[in-house]
């Protein structure tokens, strides 16, 4: 898909995009990435069926299927004339947006072909086509066979029998750029490369029934077995994390550790001229700043940058429990931290995303509440019953019904995980056995109990039966600081409640969102349908 995106009037940048992205949210996202815009925006589309004339871009599906004009409309900003004093961070002409056929010929780092924005595709899940794929540049020899090959190829239908060495080198090269964005490809992401290989070079086609490329697929499966071994051996992170120890344990379930939400930066090395010790000198100093009445906030926030790498082969490797985690890295159960850690992973702003998506999702989420109330049980129905009496702060009490709602239409118990307690309580009565839980504090007034609207004081968050955060000013703060802990934690979702924290991760956060569960994407497909 190619678009002609407006900024500025000195501005005008030409996109290529692999495909149409799944929705409006999912394209500013990746014009933010490619052009490196920052600030609220909205988009304009000249509509053909109107001679060209701007309109608000408000579905996806009002797009033109394969060339688009779009505007960025500024939110409150007035842009100027001059590209610095855009709200975009401007690029120079010799670093812009490529096509596919000139992307491994670009300067800039986030060209389409480019591992670090097929990374950031990839995370968003708007995987491209096979036919789109960026296929490497192979050694000047293989590339001179390929290209006669090619020729023969297109005079003659013939393809070519490779040598063992030039098999080897192609797969190699193909293994490296996949490797430089993902240590643990699927089977359809090697299914679209190999297919990508004899889309960009019909020579290699195998003869014979099947696709044309299943000796390709085989051989890439191979290499990235043999490939994943020697970074083991070379001592990658992320590869060796998952090497099985000889003195482990009998009868151990041995567990693949690596990204399985969409982690952007699973387990990362450590930046240049640091080491295990040096970043632990770090953490010791910090771990002091935060015993302190007043500390130093912005040495926290430098420090849990620098030691990111640290921390995350702490909770990768030895998977410490939660009480130990707080007991080393205090500072990562701050509110500021949770969602800067959640960024440092996802590259996903985690408040702002979450709550975008709740306040979008929310009107259609009752609408579907009613409609399903009378075969969903009492506890939907007692559920909605406040909104007819609240008349003040009818909003936050929409989105706290909204969240509340989800373990119930997914058919889980959201008693597990949305608890109530009087302030009364001793703390031992409400977390002991707790695993996972957002505990709600109410005002013990001696009617709270029969009252449909009680008042609450404050709302905490329960891991391993341990309140590890306290005075969230609402329940739709509470969820997403929740899982932000769960990702800096990696911290698997309870089994009794995996729907719904599938539902917030893939549908509100948009994290591997193409990958959803039968019951998920029942769920979004509802979701969406009210909301027309």
């Amino acid at each position: 898909m190619l678009l002609r995106v407006y900024i500025s009037p000195d501005n005008i940048r030409r996109v290529k995009l692999p495909g149409l992205p799944e929705s409006v949210d999912r394209l500013k996202n990746i014009l933010r990435e490619m052009l490196g815009l920052e600030g609220g925006f909205s988009l304009q589309f000249e509509d053909p069926d109107f001679g060209n004339a701007l309109c608000n871009l408000h579905s996806i599906d009002e797009l033109p299927a394969d060339k688009s004009v779009l505007k960025v409309v500024w939110d409150n900003i007035a842009l100027s004339d001059s590209p610095t004093q855009s709200p975009a961070r401007y690029m120079s002409d010799t670093s812009s947006v490529t096509s596919l056929d000139t992307a491994s010929t670009s300067s800039h780092s986030d060209t389409l072909g480019s591992p670090t924005f097929y990374r950031k595709l990839k995370t968003a899940k708007d995987l491209p086509s096979p036919g789109s794929i960026q296929i490497p540049t192979f050694s000047l020899d293989v590339e001179l066979r390929l290209k006669q090959g090619n020729e023969i190829y297109r005079q003659t239908k013939t393809p070519i029998a490779p040598s063992r060495e030039m098999k080897s080198a192609i797969c190699t090269a193909i293994v490296e750029s996949i490797f430089a964005t993902d240590c643990y490809p699927d089977k359809a992401d090697m299914k679209c490369y190999a297919a990508a290989l004899v889309t960009k070079h019909p020579c290699l086609t195998e003869d014979g029934p099947g696709t044309g490329y299943d000796g390709w697929l085989v051989s890439l499966w191979f290499k990235v077995g043999n490939y994943r071994n020697k970074l083991r051996k070379a001592g990658h992170a992320e590869v060796s994390v998952n090497k099985k120890k000889a003195d482990s344990e009998e009868g151990m379930k041995f567990r693949l550790k690596k990204a399985r939400r969409a982690e952007v930066n699973f387990l990362p090395p450590h930046a240049e001229g640091q080491s295990h010790e040096s970043l632990d000198d770090l953490r010791l100093q910090m771990t002091k700043e935060t015993e302190k009445k007043i500390f130093d906030a912005n040495f926290i926030k430098d420090t849990m940058a620098v030691t990111f790498s640290l921390r995350r082969r702490e909770v990768v490797e030895i998977q410490p429990l939660v009480q130990v985690l707080r007991d080393r890295w205090p500072a990562l159960f701050y509110k500021d931290e949770i969602c800067r850690e959640f960024f440092r992973i996802t590259q996903i702003d985690l408040m702002t995303s979450f709550r975008s998506s709740l306040e979008k999702f929310t009107p259609a989420l009752l609408k579907y509440y009613r409609k399903k109330k009378e075969h969903a049980g009492s506890e939907l129905t007692t559920l909605l019953a406040p909104l007819d009496d609240q008349v003040a702060d009818i909003m936050d009490l929409r989105t706290s019904v909204a969240l509340e709602g989800l373990p119930l239409v997914l058919k889980e118990s959201s008693g597990c995980l949305f608890r109530k307690c009087l302030d009364t309580d001793a703390e031992e009565t409400y977390t002991k056995g707790v695993k996972i839980s957002i505990l709600s504090v109410l005002e013990d007034d001696g009617v709270a109990a029969r009252r449909s609207l009680p008042n609450v004081l404050s709302i905490a968050i329960i891991l391993e039966e341990a309140v590890v955060l306290k005075d969230i000013k609402d329940l739709p703060s509470a969820v997403g600081y929740l899982i932000g802990l769960l990702y800096a934690c990696n911290m698997e979702y309870p089994k009794e409640l995996r729907y719904t924290f599938e539902v917030i991760q893939k549908v509100f956060l948009e994290l591997d969102a193409q990958d959803c569960s039968a019951r998920a994407l029942s769920l979004r497909r509802k979701i969406f349908e009210f909301l027309r």
